[in-house]
């Protein structure tokens, strides 16, 4: 089971700024900087990114023509490479029609001139061409101020083209935030029932989550499901549970026919995944005690949790917001659990979190387990559950907060730990803070989120803060 390729990939403009007064002047100096610009394009270049270089701009003229041609590329993020001094009035036009986030790459071909090889040089003309191709931060000032001017965002990676980690560092962040942009943009949540009854926090504007990340809402029934799930075969319902058996550790008290029932579940969901190009689910129903939809809801949990593994994240409690962030972890790729506060643990000095329904298995400490529950508490009916914990290491939260009729991304890194855990059926795990866990709980609260969030491994706050950037919102980052 494997998510559809992206029909839109990522577009990258690349274009170098020049000033084409010096051409003439300075033998080979023009081949050299075009030659730096295809350098920096073919760094650029990875799977599932098409970049469109645009060479070397060296008058306003060629800046409106690179203008219309970002343009017509639609490309999603602009890396400018300033590559000695150039002109602003060749950066404002392509800038402005594009109409994308910029990144101005100003970089130097080596860490420092060599000076003694230089003053060798003898001749004042060889020696001003070798150092207009150094010059790189000279017009940066410039452009930055028209930049301000025109009320046009800009971010800066100033650094050396070769040998120096830091750029390719900062280059892969911005590229990876404009990826899960992107991503964002074209993805579609599916909202399948209703919220969970008197949780005001997680209510949430689904047309401010349209016009933030792009991503369309998809309204989907629960009535359509469950016709799916009665379709389905004995042969399709025995293979899905031989593949539980080798996704998950199945524990000796779970019913074979539980499992079966759940298999049916989630056949059903691939196909109303599929049928509705889904790339995120949130839902909630409880229906009536012995229909059928209260069947489906009380076997949809293993289902839910292998789509989230692949790419799907499944929010319950239709909670819209963690859906967009969960998405926002996983296309990122370190996961992106749905979780919450269980409790805390003051003598360990860590922070319990976890949640019931499904969890994000490709992230989880050893293999998941499934066990039965009687009860499924706060919710109505009984079956099969998940209970993991997330590897062991460095983790990343993320919630996104609604306030007013704005949205903001929350973020704290912390560690996943191990110890006991809750073996109640949950997915739960212990996380320590650098506040500590008294200090991180009220960081956190202040913010005013929701009370779920998001759950990833490894820290990746300096990508969220430039996703943050790329989309025009506020990233607060607790620890």
């Amino acid at each position: 089971m494997t998510q559809s390729p992206q029909p839109y990939p990522l577009k990258v403009g690349l274009f170098g700024i020049g000033l084409d007064t010096y051409w003439p002047q300075f033998a080979g100096l023009e081949d050299r900087l075009k030659g730096y610009v295809a350098q920096v394009a073919h760094t650029l270049e990875r799977p599932g990114v098409e970049v469109v270089n645009l060479g070397l701009i060296d008058s306003p003229v060629k800046a409106l023509d690179a203008g219309h041609a970002l343009r017509r590329a639609d490309v999603d993020i602009i890396f400018l490479y300033v590559t000695t001094y150039a002109l602003s009035s060749t950066v404002l036009p392509v800038v402005m029609r594009a109409g994308v986030p910029v990144v101005i790459l100003n970089l130097q071909p080596a860490a420092a001139l060599d000076y003694a090889a230089f003053n060798a040089l003898g001749n004042r003309t060889a020696m001003t061409g070798e150092w207009l191709a150094y010059c790189a931060a000279c017009p940066v000032p410039e452009i930055a101020n028209v930049l301000r001017r025109a009320g046009i965002a800009f971010h800066q990676i100033t650094g050396v083209l070769e040998g120096d980690p830091h750029v390719w560092h900062e280059v892969e962040g911005w590229l990876e935030a404009a990826r899960v942009r992107h991503v964002m943009a074209h993805n579609r949540l599916g909202l399948m029932g209703r919220y969970y009854n008197g949780m005001l926090d997680i209510y949430s504007d689904p047309t401010l989550q349209a016009i933030t990340f792009g991503t369309h809402l998809q309204m989907v029934e629960l009535d359509e499901l469950a016709e799916l799930r009665r379709a389905v075969i004995d042969a399709e319902a025995a293979e899905r549970v031989a593949f539980f058996h080798d996704q998950f550790d199945i524990q000796p008290d779970c019913d074979p026919a539980e499992l079966t029932r759940a298999a049916r579940t989630s056949v059903a969901l691939d196909q109303f995944i599929d049928r509705h190009r889904l790339g995120s689910l949130a839902y909630y129903a409880e229906s009536v005690p012995g229909h059928e939809n209260e069947d489906v809801m009380t076997s949809i949990i293993l289902g839910c949790s292998l789509l989230t593994a692949r790419g799907i994240p499944v929010a319950g409690e239709y909670e819209i917001k963690n859906a967009q962030a969960m998405k926002i972890m996983d296309t990122f790729g370190v996961g992106g659990s749905f979780t919450e506060y269980y409790a805390l643990d003051f003598a360990a000095d860590v922070v319990l979190m976890g949640h019931d329904g499904p969890g994000h298995t490709r992230i989880a400490q050893g293999k998941t387990k499934v066990r039965p529950l009687e009860v499924f508490h706060g919710k109505v009916g009984r079956g099969l559950s998940v209970e993991m914990s997330v590897q062991h290491g460095p983790v990343t939260l993320l919630s996104v907060v609604e306030s007013g009729q704005s949205l903001k991304l929350l973020v704290a890194q912390g560690e996943s730990v191990p110890g006991p855990i809750l073996e109640i059926g949950n997915t739960n795990s212990r996380y320590r803070f650098p506040l500590g866990a008294r200090g991180f709980v009220e960081a956190w609260n202040a913010q005013g989120p929701a009370h779920h969030c998001a759950v990833g491994v490894g820290h990746i706050a300096d990508r969220l803060h430039k996703l943050g950037a790329l989309l025009g919102l506020e990233v607060v980052q607790v620890c």
